[in-house]
């Protein structure tokens, strides 16, 4: 594993070469040296985002700490990805000659693109250590022209590469789920109202008939076509969505009975059944692991 750099004046930074280039919101960054003298790179800064680093080049030796505990040692062949969550501290000694490229992505961007695929719930991505991804690598290698050539980029080829990698990213490592062209599913405009009508009515008491009415189908054929086209049932849909927003809220300082209140739930008690049933914890947990100086609530 690897992650990202910072301090632009250190020591580490003075004998790296780096290159760097925005593709939409995602910056993506090249590392390389040719030696094995490097001192310990500076702590990672806390932020909003994930690291995808992907290797060009077998990485043979390097230590990593998290949070300040040594998390990995080892190497990496040509190909193996790390993800990293960069609200936590990451620092790496690289023991060995290496190359990569790492796509810093915003959390935000995250979100807001699989909102509007209509898959809401996003709880981070699940990614082992070592594991080979040649879609990464190859999104990685397709980018490095632009990098190496300090050329202006074409925007619209790098605003494409974004979209596969967050696409592929979800999916492979995000839980999220995208059907592949067969008959059965909702058809675009359908897809567009029905999530228009359940993102706007989504805290209130949601007709899944009236749902239909709108997209032109019975109420039975709509969930149908509705389960193929997202993966899960209109309510399973309805239920992540508000969970995603209560999570959301649960970093501000609301109180959990006004999470609750504003999210649809009937009280307190009923967020905390349905919120531990999708995530697994209590939302008085979840905030206590997710929002420093959270208060005690459960």
């Amino acid at each position: 594993m690897d992650t990202n750099i910072d301090g632009a004046f250190s020591p580490f930074a003075a004998k790296v070469t780096s290159w760097s280039i925005k593709a939409s919101a995602v910056t993506v960054t090249r590392l390389s040296y040719d030696g094995d003298d490097l001192p310990i790179a500076p702590p990672s800064k806390r932020e909003e985002a994930v690291s995808v680093i992907t290797q060009l080049e077998d990485f043979r030796h390097h230590r990593l700490w998290r949070n300040g505990r040594l998390a990995f040692e080892g190497g990496h062949p040509k190909s193996a990805i790390a993800i990293t969550d960069l609200r936590e501290e990451w620092q790496c000694h690289h023991l060995s000659p290496f190359d990569n490229i790492r796509f810093n992505i915003p959390l935000a961007f995250i979100r807001t693109f699989l909102e509007e695929l209509g898959r809401p719930q996003f709880d981070g991505f699940d990614c082992k250590p070592g594991t080979r991804d040649e879609v990464i690598l190859g999104l990685a290698q397709a980018i490095s022209p632009y990098l190496l050539s300090r050329q202006d980029p074409n925007q619209m080829f790098l605003e494409q590469i974004s979209i596969v990698l967050l696409t592929h990213l979800a999916q492979s490592y995000g839980g999220q789920y995208f059907p592949s062209k067969k008959s059965g599913l909702l058809a675009p405009w359908q897809e567009k109202r029905a999530l228009e009508f359940l993102t706007t009515t989504a805290f209130d008491q949601v007709s899944i008939t009236r749902l239909a009415e709108i997209c032109g189908l019975s109420r039975s054929h709509f969930t149908r076509a509705f389960k193929e086209t997202f993966g899960k049932s209109p309510y399973k849909w309805l239920t992540e969505y508000r969970v995603a927003k209560a999570k959301e809220l649960l970093l501000s300082k609301d109180t959990i009975f006004d999470v609750a209140t504003k999210c649809g739930f009937a009280d307190q008690s009923h967020m905390t059944r349905v919120f531990q049933g999708v995530v697994g914890q209590t939302p008085g947990k979840w905030r206590r692991q997710n929002r420093s100086g959270a208060e005690k609530e459960d």
